[in-house]
């Protein structure tokens, strides 16, 4: 199959708290809040949108809070994104560990990977974040009053999947999906599309010995890639199926039309169109400043935001 595939489109988590995930996402690593709205599988919970100023397509982070609504700490492991990674410009990782030594983040490690020097740590639900340092982005940064364009994140650099067998992913990875193998290093396997640019990797990481993971509070619940438009989400998803992969129908995300399947080694996939885009119903100014709903929410509007937690952007 000849890849449609232009890269990451987003990587989106379930997490603990709304206000604590709105804090540290803008407020200590300064990405902006490019879209307030629902679950659209479950409008009582928000879904945040985080990225560059206009939410471009490999910028995005996205979480849903669930604390208080019955959801357990979920078990990291196999079959999942373990790790997410957001790139910054070179010689910038002592700014970062500094700033998040002074708001007592726990810092797991600070070294190498492939040549770059990589800062892990863990965000307020426990999740595994990752700044990559590297002079190779070339997309512009989104800067605050604290974090000018010398350190701040250009958008996502990838993921690390957790697998406890490599080839069968890697086999339909290259081979379906059209990624190559770009690096390859003990038990890291790097691949990537047009190119190893930050945005366009993902790292397969072989832990045979590992549990299975399981989903909840503290783990990512899906990577999505980019995909030009909806005709060609159509011919993918044509190709998955005659492959034998159960995937669903398109599902309207309203800011992109998005099909969702499970890969060899059990990580769920998105494939998210690049169009329309998070000015569908917001200016580019306004974007994160209101609750957005999709159309058919609209008539629940006063129940969905009652049942919300209260949060504030903080300025």
């Amino acid at each position: 199959m000849k890849t449609r595939i232009l890269g990451l489109h987003h990587v989106t988590a379930t997490v603990a708290d709304a206000q604590e995930d709105l804090d540290f996402y803008t407020g200590l690593l300064g990405l902006r809040l490019v879209k307030k709205t629902v679950n659209f599988d479950n409008h009582h919970v928000y879904h945040f949108y985080y990225g560059d100023e206009s939410g471009t397509p490999g910028t995005i982070w996205t979480t849903f809070p669930y604390k208080g609504k019955g959801v357990p700490q979920g078990t990291r492991g196999t079959g999942q994104i373990g790790t997410t990674s957001f790139s910054v410009p070179a010689g910038s990782l002592e700014f970062w560990r500094r700033r998040l030594a002074d708001h007592q983040v726990p810092i797991f490690a600070r070294g190498e990977r492939l040549g770059e020097e990589v800062l892990t740590f863990a965000d307020p639900s426990g999740l595994t974040i990752e700044l990559v340092a590297t002079g190779r982005d070339s997309r512009a940064p989104r800067t605050t009053a604290n974090i000018d364009a010398g350190f701040a994140i250009r958008g996502l650099f990838g993921v690390t999947l957790v697998l406890r067998d490599i080839p069968r992913s890697l086999d339909f990875l290259t081979q379906v999906l059209g990624f190559e193998v770009a690096h390859q290093s003990g038990s890291l396997t790097r691949i990537a599309l047009n190119g190893d640019a930050p945005g366009r990797v993902m790292d397969l990481l072989h832990s045979p010995a590992e549990p299975a993971g399981r989903n909840g509070l503290g783990t990512v619940h899906h990577v999505a890639m980019a995909i030009p438009d909806g005709a060609s989400q159509l011919v993918v998803r044509a190709d998955l199926v005659r492959l034998g992969f159960h995937v669903t129908e398109v599902r309207d995300r309203q800011y992109f039309q998005s099909i969702y399947f499970r890969e060899p080694g059990g990580v769920l996939y998105e494939i998210a169109t690049m169009q329309p885009g998070f000015t569908f119903d917001e200016s580019l100014s306004e974007l994160g400043n209101d609750l957005k709903l999709p159309p058919w929410e609209e008539p629940s509007r006063a129940e969905i935001e009652a049942g919300l937690p209260g949060v504030a952007l903080r300025r």
